[in-house]
């Protein structure tokens, strides 16, 4: 029983809590049919009810969580009461790390562990670098010949690179880029696939396939012992955990591949592509980060991880996280049954007016200055909290910085054309493509 009564926590009272407020049917029916996106259904659930309140899209009752006390009670202090059960890009990721749940996830978590964080992470800062400056050298030929680019193709091709080269020593080539395209292309189309497993699978068949054999040819390289130019990378510590631990089989280290390539590049690609829409609307941002110091001073990398918590805050790279209740619980002085599903909402707490004056407006100063975010933990989490949060959080973060302290001092897109809305599907990404060319960077 948790017994902390402190700020912050929430006391575990195994008796009744007063009824979840619930939406009335109406609002259901008039968000039904209007089409609109889940996103703004939990939107209006959560202005007209609060932080903790339910909604029923059929028989069965969802409760949506935004309040922070709330979603460090689920997430941080309570996750065996609250838990993973199905991940939404199964079909793509199999049994990797962010899919598997129990005992296979506490093995596989603990393997990848120590590769993100402290010296495992040193591992990888020369070959994200590398990255950050091949594109970097890309972008100076589209800025002297004048030549348009897609931003978020770029942001995506760099987030491969790195990924690639920190899972296999090698650079990213162009077969490879080609081939692995399949994962955005899957990763895409995972919410409009049909309901059947039989024939969601067959949709994207051709795709899988193709993601399949890059796997394969990557695996048997590093089982051979190859090692890429920069030395062994994070698929070698899979093929040798093979070595003692029999369930890794090859289908489980295709899977354990595949889900760091979509956890490494998707979520990174599409990070990186809003922050630049972002600064094309709000332009003082790009001034204020680039005269915060010059090249290498811990003032100029606190500006540039502020562009990216800001821009996290406003499209986190999980929007939302589906929950599922094992037991009884109070949560934030409500009853929850056992068998409920929950949806903690990132998207929807990082725009709580309550919390973020002004949340619909782009200010990394947020992240810069004392008292400029809130301080709880469940109030900014855009790669989750508690045991479940995203492990490559500190591998997305140094290469995003990375990249932008390559290309911010030089060069500013100026786009031909920008998206209109927002796609909620597994990530938050812009609907639509982003032209662009290049203008020397403004001081």
């Amino acid at each position: 029983m948790d017994t902390e009564t402190g700020p912050g926590s929430l006391p575990h009272a195994p008796g009744p809590g007063r009824p979840l407020p619930e939406a009335e049917p109406g609002l259901v029916e008039r968000w039904r049919s209007g089409g609109g996106e889940l996103v703004e259904l939990l939107s209006q659930v959560r202005e007209r009810l609060g932080g903790v309140a339910a909604f029923r899209l059929g028989s069965a009752r969802t409760v949506l969580v935004t309040d922070p006390r709330a979603v460090q009670h689920v997430l941080a202090r309570h996750p065996e009461r609250y838990v993973k059960r199905s991940h939404r890009a199964r079909l793509l990721i199999g049994d990797g790390v962010l899919a598997a749940t129990g005992d296979a996830w506490k093995r596989q978590r603990r393997l990848l562990q120590s590769q993100f964080t402290g010296t495992g992470m040193r591992r990888y800062d020369r070959r994200i670098t590398a990255a950050a400056r091949t594109t970097a050298g890309r972008w100076a030929g589209y800025a002297r010949t004048g030549q348009p680019f897609d931003v978020g193709q770029e942001m995506r091709r760099f987030a491969l690179d790195a990924i690639w080269r920190s899972l296999t020593g090698h650079p990213l080539d162009d077969g490879t880029e080609r081939e692995l395209a399949a994962v955005t292309t899957v990763a895409t189309a995972l919410p409009t696939l049909p309901a059947d497993a039989a024939d969601a699978h067959d949709a994207v068949a051709a795709d899988l396939a193709r993601i399949d054999a890059v796997a394969r040819h990557a695996i048997e390289a590093a089982r051979s012992g190859a090692a890429g130019p920069d030395g062994p990378g994070l698929l070698h510590v899979l093929t040798d955990a093979a070595t003692e631990h029999p369930e890794y089989t090859d289908r489980l280290i295709r899977d354990e591949l595949v889900t760091l390539l979509v956890a490494g590049h998707e979520t990174t690609a599409t990070t990186l592509t809003w922050l630049h829409l972002l600064l094309d609307r709000y332009p003082a941002a790009r001034r204020q980060a680039l005269a915060a110091g010059g090249e290498g001073t811990a003032g100029r990398r606190q500006a540039v991880q502020a562009l990216v918590h800001e821009t996290l805050r406003l499209y986190p790279s999980a929007w939302i996280l589906p929950r599922h209740t094992t037991e009884d619980d109070t949560l934030a002085g409500h009853a929850v049954e056992a068998g409920t599903d929950l949806l903690v909402c990132p998207y929807l707490t990082h725009r709580d007016p309550e919390l973020w004056p002004d949340p619909e407006h782009f200010d990394p100063r947020r992240f810069t200055t004392p008292d400029g975010r809130p301080t709880h933990p469940g109030a900014y989490f855009p790669f989750g909290i508690g045991p479940r949060a995203c492990l490559g959080l500190q591998f997305a973060l140094r290469e995003s910085a990375a990249l932008l302290e390559h290309l911010l001092p030089d060069h500013t897109p100026v786009f031909g054309s920008t998206p209109t809305k927002a796609v909620y599907g597994i990530t938050v990404r812009p609907d639509g493509p982003t032209p662009a060319t290049l203008e020397p960077a403004r001081a």
